[in-house]
């Protein structure tokens, strides 16, 4: 699933691409990916309009076309967003296809169709009917430990928790957990202080690292855990065998040795 550093990479490429061009047609090619609005109601509100400037929160990416109109979209487990030139091909999967004056395209697209687009008048009002806790940038160590204090479950889902903190999906949880050397299955209430603000001072260089890696493993310090996170591969500070638990359903990776805590 895009995560926030995937989310804040598409921001950017749509900031640099497709902002202040004149949107002339708006292709609809599967309505399922459409929640309040129908393909007429989203050709309509964008026709003859442009994108004026964009917004992330968490794994949410928000569009404005004017002062009361922001396209919101979420891009389910593997969605993407890319701008096309004229002669380009759409890319596989395209669900939604914004055309500019200029021949050149926006492509909304989502494999298993479970992302999602819909219109809002207020980002701010929007996001809070989401239920959303704080993007995981901007959190503050304060709220941080405030948020953290007297919570059961283990610390993985806990960061997972989008209510919580807004951006930590399953993959970057495991980088945070391994910079900050906590096992993933070790119960938030049983974190003390130092330890929790460990976790805390990890989340960011975790995340701007990741997007200045534009979110791409291979692109990431060596010294990462994601280059290395796949079966038969060794934790890249100390060698030992990396392992794998289940955590809410999900597979956590992490090395015994270094992540014992």
């Amino acid at each position: 699933m895009p995560e926030l550093p995937d989310v804040e990479v598409y921001r950017r490429h749509v900031s640099a691409t497709a902002l202040h061009k004149r949107i002339e047609h708006v292709h609809v090619e599967d309505a399922a990916i459409l929640h309040d609005t129908s393909a007429q109601g989203l050709g309509r509100a964008l026709r003859h309009k442009s994108f004026r400037s964009t917004i992330r929160h968490g794994k949410h990416l928000l569009v404005e076309v004017n002062e009361k109109k922001w396209l919101a979209m979420h891009f389910g487990m593997t969605g993407d967003i890319k701008y096309i030139h004229q002669r380009e091909q759409a890319p596989d999967h395209t669900r939604l296809l914004i055309s500019f004056d200029n021949g050149d395209r926006l492509a909304y697209i989502s494999p298993r169709k479970l992302g999602q687009i819909t219109f809002t008048e207020s980002p701010e009002q929007w996001l809070q009917q989401q239920q959303l806790g704080p993007d995981a940038i901007a959190l503050s160590e304060a709220d941080f430990m405030d948020r953290a204090k007297d919570r059961r479950g283990s610390v993985k889902s806990w960061l997972m928790d989008q209510k919580m903190i807004a951006g930590i999906g399953n993959v970057y949880a495991d980088e945070i957990l391994f910079h900050a050397g906590i096992h993933p299955r070790q119960p938030v209430n049983r974190l003390d202080r130092e330890t929790c603000k460990r976790l805390y001072q990890a989340i960011r260089p975790v995340l701007e690292g990741a997007i200045e890696a534009h979110a791409d493993p291979e692109q990431m310090p060596s010294g990462w855990l994601l280059p290395h996170r796949s079966k038969g591969e060794h934790c890249p500070a100390c060698g030992e065998a990396l392992a794998t638990t289940k955590v809410s359903g999900r597979t956590a990776w992490y090395c015994p040795q270094c992540q014992d805590s």
